[in-house]
């Protein structure tokens, strides 16, 4: 018999796979993605001491428009820059969590470069 494949469980696995190399500090926070069907969500990370340091996400009030395209998620990457350099934290390690490198993550990680951020 044919088993389907659970895809939220793949992703999941892909993403636990990866956060063993990935690792957030103090100097070189994490750029952690979330994107459910309607929205898209960004943190910053300090793993070291277990700290949400900066969050953006398109349910935010200061964010306009719909949640659930590479526009709004580019504007999210912009935003969660611009929250992270008034921090003083200028360079990332971009985890991309389980999705694949295009779309909607893509648009949000050049969101961020070009607001500022280097990763």
């Amino acid at each position: 018999m044919f088993k389907k494949v659970d895809r939220k469980k793949s992703r999941v696995k892909r993403h636990l796979r990866v956060r063993k190399k990935v690792f957030g500090t103090p100097e070189r926070p994490r750029l952690s993605v979330y994107r459910s069907e309607k929205n898209i969500y960004a943190q910053i990370i300090d793993d070291v001491n277990a700290v949400t340091l900066v969050a953006a996400s398109s349910l935010d009030k200061a964010f306009e428009g719909k949640g659930s395209n590479k526009e709004s998620a580019k504007i999210v990457g912009e935003l969660v820059a611009k929250k992270a350099i008034e921090k003083g934290i200028t360079e990332v390690v971009f985890d991309r969590g389980g999705y694949i490198y295009h779309g909607r993550v893509e648009s949000l990680a050049t969101g961020a470069r070009d607001a500022g951020l280097k990763f």
